[in-house]
């Protein structure tokens, strides 16, 4: 019972993180391409919000319960689906890291353009375009851990 509680668990997790980090990224995107800066300013602060609350909370939940369940059932994690899930894991967190401080740093730049009543400057679409880089390989990275923890492939 404790193994299916953990597992439940960790599947609601990586649905938390994904689910946040799809629809956060979506929300951000579109209101950045419409280009309203006080629409910006506020989905900018709420983005950054939920991804303190959800995704960095799952991000440390999913490694912890992932390695508890594959040490409780014997698993060896370091080859097959479990250890590309481990590497992608890997890839989508360093993309996301970086992510975290390029979020921050346009709400900034979106709330004081906001503020002064100002177009968004060329420093929050500098920003953007390396988010929006960073963002794409983390997506497909999640997307192929998802198949790899439902398929379970012999790799």
């Amino acid at each position: 019972m404790e193994y299916l509680i953990v597992k439940w668990l960790h599947v609601l997790s990586s649905t938390l993180l994904f689910g946040t980090g799809i629809g956060t990224a979506f929300h951000l995107l579109v209101a950045s391409l419409h280009r309203d800066v006080r629409v910006v300013a506020v989905v900018a602060r709420y983005v950054v919000i939920a991804d303190w609350l959800f995704t960095a909370t799952t991000v440390v939940f999913q490694p912890l319960s992932g390695f508890w369940m594959v040490r409780w059932a014997r698993i060896p994690w370091h080859g097959g689906w479990i250890g590309w899930s481990v590497l992608l894991y890997a890839l989508a967190v360093a993309c996301w890291l970086p992510v975290v401080a390029l979020q921050v740093r346009m709400r900034d730049l979106a709330a004081e353009a906001a503020a002064a009543e100002a177009p968004l400057p060329p420093a929050y679409w500098r920003a953007f375009r390396a988010w929006v880089a960073l963002g794409v390989p983390a997506f497909v990275a999640f997307v192929a851990i998802f198949y790899l923890m439902v398929v379970k492939p012999p790799l």
